[in-house]
């Protein structure tokens, strides 16, 4: 089928070079385009279509978790940057700065968020004053800059869109659960919304974010076999409450720090479902983000009664809440085949005048090429159950991927060959920066996450007896 269509010539091969499979598709597919500043993109409507589809998923789990939105400014006095010393050296290299507005020179520099735990940390400080203003717990959907020297659409890129959700908790075991809470939610989030199967577990130190005290991450599972983060919480413990004064009275009457906890997803997401369930033939979009879930393609559309048959299909399709579109475009059904498959359409119709004298339509799943006839009579139901049962279908796929390809190692060695060979590597790990470290720089991999099994009894890289079992893996 894929030799068929004529625009998989247009990309580059997924199996001899996976990379710029990915460039290609996300630029062919209109996703994006690179923006004039170099490391900046242009997300255009089909690629937002996709990230508003994620929010509106997303947004209705913080908000059934109790969670409002809010948004707080771009610029950010740079002596807010100071007030938290390992936060401002974590983010130093990458942080836009403002100097001049307005044709002269700023008193104070402004820096362009890369995140915004000061800021908010700031405002919090302002608005704590009692026990009974807790637990505080915003969210804002946003823009962020981090001027990255390596850059890539969705995946790396100078501005990025993103939510960061920020909470202020009165004990720390509040704070804690909060975190893992968030993880939880990101997990369930990933698997049912993106058919996507994620690791999840705590960040070693030389991994957690800058001012934190513990970093929880989301790791899926390319299909290239490297690893791409695509989520994380943070408990903050005390740090940024200290640094920006956000005391509160509690019940007893003593005065208190509070506990903070930060968490947030970007468009990367984007680029993770991308490269975990596309093929030959372009994007493979799970139905839950799918700008378009089902597309008609007439057939002898000028024939009297034919379009008027897509319409009234696809009127009734969307009364039970999908996403349709009809193309009575003049290209050739095949032309439409072609694009429609590339574009990652979960579901193709084909419908003409033998299927509507017959009471019947064509039908058939982005994930295979066998066409099936459907009655019409039931359209909707038949649809619905094609849209489940891709989505369902996807996720087992790349759980099956990730099971397979996920190893253990006992010694560097078989470490190396492992990410060699495009798998996640579980191995002992003394705790120790320096064998963390020696992983890196042997294999040039990475500790993921933790896990919590703990089962691997020595140090990959040592030898000595292990601390933690830890997924390792080359990332982007």
């Amino acid at each position: 089928m894929a030799k068929d269509n004529q625009f998989v010539s247009q990309i580059a091969d997924i199996e001899a070079d996976f990379p710029q499979w990915y460039t290609d598709v996300v630029l062919k597919t209109q996703l994006v385009d690179y923006g004039p500043v170099k490391g900046t993109m242009v997300i255009r409507p089909y690629g937002y279509a996709i990230w508003e589809n994620i929010q509106r998923e997303m947004d209705a789990r913080f908000k059934a978790a109790g969670v409002q939105n809010a948004y707080f400014p771009l610029l950010i006095p740079m002596s807010f940057m100071t007030k938290e010393a390992e936060h401002v050296e974590g983010f130093a290299p990458e942080v836009a700065v403002v100097t001049h507005a307005g044709g002269a020179k700023l008193e104070e520099p402004l820096v362009v968020r890369p995140t915004s735990e000061t800021i908010i940390g700031h405002m919090y400080g302002k608005w704590v004053e009692s026990w009974r203003d807790l637990p505080l717990r915003l969210n804002q959907w946003c823009n962020v800059m981090r001027w990255e020297k390596t850059t890539r659409p969705f995946l790396r890129t100078s501005e990025f869109l993103w939510q960061e959700g920020h909470s202020v908790y009165a004990t720390a075991e509040e704070a804690e659960a909060e975190t893992l809470r968030m993880l939880a939610l990101y997990r369930e989030f990933a698997q049912n919304v993106l058919c996507m199967p994620v690791l999840t577990g705590r960040k070693t130190e030389k991994e957690k974010f800058a001012g934190a005290e513990a970093t929880y991450g989301m790791e899926a599972m390319m299909q290239d076999g490297k690893s791409l983060q695509s989520g994380t919480t943070h408990y903050m413990g005390q740090n940024f409450a200290k640094a920006f004064g956000i005391r509160f009275t509690g019940k007893d009457g003593a005065l208190q720090y509070g506990y903070t906890m930060s968490y947030g997803v970007s468009t990367r997401l984007i680029g993770a479902l991308i490269m975990t369930h596309g093929d030959a033939r372009g994007l493979v979009l799970p139905p839950p983000v799918a700008p378009v879930q089902v597309v008609i393609v007439p057939i002898a559309a000028k024939k009297e009664g034919v379009l008027e048959a897509c319409d009234a299909l696809a009127a009734q399709l969307k009364a039970a809440g999908m996403r349709v579109t009809v193309d009575a475009s003049d290209n050739s059904p095949g032309w439409k085949f072609n694009e429609w498959e590339m574009k990652g359409v979960p579901v193709r119709i084909e419908l003409g005048p033998r299927d509507i004298e017959a009471g019947k339509f064509v039908a058939v799943r982005r994930d295979g090429t066998e066409k099936k006839e459907y009655a019409l009579s039931s359209a909707a139901e038949t649809v619905k159950t094609l849209l489940d049962s891709l989505s369902s279908d996807l996720f087992a796929r790349a759980q099956a991927r990730m099971a397979e390809r996920t190893v253990n190692a006992g010694t560097l060695p078989e470490l190396l060959y492992g990410v060699n060979s495009g798998y996640f590597i579980r191995a002992g790990w003394c705790g120790e920066r320096a064998c963390e470290d020696k992983v890196k720089e042997f294999a040039q991999a990475t500790a993921r996450v933790i896990d919590e099994t703990n089962d691997m009894p020595v140090c990959v890289c040592c030898g000595k007896k292990a601390k933690h079992t830890v997924f390792f893996a080359r990332a982007y």
